[in-house]
């Protein structure tokens, strides 16, 4: 199972920074009997393994050596490979990247690494052979991508950064097949590969007779991205180690 994460963003929103965001320190972790500093991108590491996945595909930009400098060639049981997203073009292109190593029936998961969330077992909630999201209830969903389903947890729109939301559950992370995937990236490229985010994109491919499916499994999610984030993952950490 691959791990794919999409890690070559600018990082604006907390800069500045002497280092990429995804090893900006987050809580700790022990080393023997060394307590170190914990990059936030561990976390989601850490979970992927947790779920399954024996390598994980970082994509980075040009810019960001520190990282490979940081994990080098694998974290625990994983092998780690590193992709460049030659131009910061959005969250959907730094996904497929990755796709030119993954073969269509293997299985992927997608997080996002500046983000630390609760259960740490969440993504093993997901089922494989298709699509499907793990969603997180959030208090302002108007802020990140929201997930309207039905009774069964069926997808039925992600509503993103949208004013007024249907649903406080957004997605944190997910999970496909490489067959699946290829078939988002053929949409993305026939849409001109306008699309930044991955919810435009899954909203095509359900109105197009796609289907995706979503667990309510998370607890909690904390996205690193801002001070007040970075405030909110360290109270949350207090809490669980606590």
């Amino acid at each position: 199972m691959w791990g794919v994460i999409p890690a070559a963003g600018l990082g604006s929103r907390i800069q500045p920074l002497a280092f990429s965001k995804e090893l900006l320190p987050v809580g700790t972790r022990r080393d023997g009997d060394v307590e170190r500093p914990r990059a936030v991108s561990e976390y989601l590491i850490d979970r992927m393994i947790l779920a399954g996945a024996t390598r994980i595909c970082m994509v980075i930009s040009s810019g960001k050596s520190d990282i490979v400098e940081y994990y080098g060639g694998s974290v625990g049981p994983a092998h780690v490979c590193y992709v460049v997203q030659p131009v910061a073009a959005g969250l959907c292109d730094a996904i497929f990247r990755a796709l030119p190593w993954i073969r269509p029936e293997e299985e992927v998961l997608v997080g996002l690494p500046d983000t630390v969330w609760f259960p740490e077992h969440g993504l093993c909630h997901l089922d494989g052979g298709g699509l499907s999201f793990l969603l997180f209830p959030v208090t302002h969903p108007e802020l990140f991508d929201a997930v309207v389903t039905d009774e069964q947890g069926r997808v039925l729109e992600i509503q993103v950064k949208q004013a007024g939301a249907r649903s406080r559950w957004v997605w944190g992370a997910f999970r496909l097949t490489g067959a699946v995937m290829r078939a988002l990236y053929d949409l993305f490229c026939e849409r001109g590969k306008r699309d930044v985010y991955i919810g435009t994109l899954v909203n095509e491919h359900l109105a197009r007779g796609g289907s995706a499916r979503a667990v309510r499994a998370g607890e909690a999610y904390v996205d690193v991205g801002t001070l007040h984030g970075y405030r909110e993952a360290i109270q949350l950490l207090s809490g669980a180690t606590g």
